[in-house]
């Protein structure tokens, strides 16, 4: 069965073992998820089945939009709240020092990953290292926040709404946030609403061809080329110039790769699934 949707992670669930219940519910062997959703966080998960695994590269996931709830006055080594350590009570904050600082981290922020991450360090996870307590330490990587929206502040919680890209971790964010308010903090709650244009809408089948992030290309020869896997010309095609297409025919699509007058198939005869 290839199938493209999204579903909803409910918190306290690994997104692996989410996964497995999904392809349980629509008795599939083959399937995988894009973006990982830590276990205490919720929200949207991109999901495919079949032969629409290998479309995951293609697809346009940011950004990435979450509501978080940072904890102020809690501490926890994995940032979030399975696995608070120590909980102070602090004076409330004031309200417009907060939108402030919210404000200034906007655009590209440099970070340290949560150690608590999926990571690899030498080929092991990193929440894997952490739960040994190894010493080991990652690398600063950057993130770009496209716009934050403040929603709620009830003392000692601070919710906000972020635009992100991918492969950012809201954990860290919240971090630098209760280190710019003077406090320490952690995340007690995160939700993912959407990625790119993937909300989620009851497990609904979606069209791949709606969400693919490629230019539509048209082939000027006989189909049956493309269908035969047979050796392509680029001067054979509308667009020739260096990328990455989409072919559309029949019940079906290719993806191609054309460099330096070289046609190469990314994913040859891709059936459409009718619904």
């Amino acid at each position: 069965m290839n199938r493209l949707f999204v579903a909803y992670k409910p918190k306290g669930v690994v997104s692996n073992h989410f996964l497995s219940r999904l392809k349980r519910k629509y008795g599939v062997k083959k399937a995988g998820f894009s973006g990982i959703l830590d276990p205490f966080a919720s929200g949207c998960l991109i999901v495919a089945f079949g032969s629409y695994t290998k479309l995951f590269n293609y697809l346009n996931i940011e950004p990435k939009l979450y509501r978080a709830t940072l904890w102020l006055g809690a501490s926890s080594p994995s940032y979030d709240s399975q696995n608070i350590t120590q909980i102070q009570n602090i004076p409330s904050l004031d309200e417009r020092k907060i939108k402030d600082e919210l404000g200034k981290l906007q655009g590209k922020i440099t970070y340290i990953p949560p150690k608590f991450s999926a990571k690899k360090i030498n080929g092991k996870r990193a929440y894997e290292l952490a739960r040994m307590e190894s010493e080991f330490e990652l690398k600063e990587c950057q993130m770009e926040v496209f716009d934050v929206k403040f929603i709620n502040y009830s003392h000692p919680f601070l919710t906000f709404e972020i635009k992100v890209s991918a492969g950012s971790y809201i954990r860290s964010y919240a971090q630098i946030l209760s280190q710019n308010l003077s406090q320490t903090g952690t995340l007690s709650a995160l939700e993912r609403i959407s990625e790119g244009e993937f909300k989620f809408q009851n497990e609904a089948p979606l069209d791949p061809l709606k969400y693919l992030n490629l230019t539509k290309n048209s082939y000027k020869g006989d189909i049956m080329d493309i269908i035969l896997g047979k050796k392509l010309r680029a001067c054979d095609f509308d667009i020739s110039s260096d990328g990455e297409y989409v072919i559309e025919y029949d019940n079906a699509f290719s993806i191609i790769k054309i460099e330096n007058q070289e046609v190469k198939y990314a994913i040859n005869r891709m059936e459409k699934c009718l619904y």
